[in-house]
């Protein structure tokens, strides 16, 4: 959770930073703007889920915090953070919806650029419902192993 808060204040700055750049360069953002809020308590939802996950199997199993930088590195790698997510061929768009990431990345773009961004609605319901998936399984798994861990500790 403090590591989440600390990222959402990092995330307010760069915000804020945009909010500058928008305005340098007179680009005014649509109405879809006031949905950003919405998709920012979806991002805090999608870092939590795996981070209680992460967070309950690296007090059981000291060396998966060695895990962690590969993996992230591996979701950088598959999220449509460099690139748009409309180059992934429709056959596929769906299947690649199971990233959660996709739907909140896109979810990003479509509030901020207006119209020039699109998004694969239901890629997007996919990802949210594989985010409260991830979540309900990360504290479901937490709460699992909390009462074990005053004994490993």
């Amino acid at each position: 959770m403090a590591t989440v808060a600390a990222a959402f204040v990092d995330f307010a700055i760069s915000c804020g930073l945009l909010a500058i750049v928008m305005a340098w360069y007179h680009f005014v953002p649509t109405w879809r703007i006031l949905c950003l809020p919405f998709l920012v308590v979806i991002a805090i939802l999608a870092s939590l889920g795996p981070g209680l996950w992460v967070t309950a199997f690296n007090v059981k199993y000291r060396d998966f915090r060695y895990v962690i930088p590969f993996i992230v590195q591996f979701g950088l790698y598959v999220s449509p953070v460099a690139f748009s997510s409309s180059i992934v061929p429709m056959k596929w768009r769906l299947l690649y919806s199971l990233n959660p990431m996709v739907g909140v990345i896109d979810g990003f773009r479509y509030c901020i650029l207006g119209k020039q961004a699109t998004i694969y609605w239901p890629g997007a319901a996919l990802s949210l419902a594989v985010i409260l998936t991830f979540l309900w399984l990360g504290i479901r798994q937490f709460r699992k192993m909390e009462r074990t861990f005053a004994d490993i500790i």
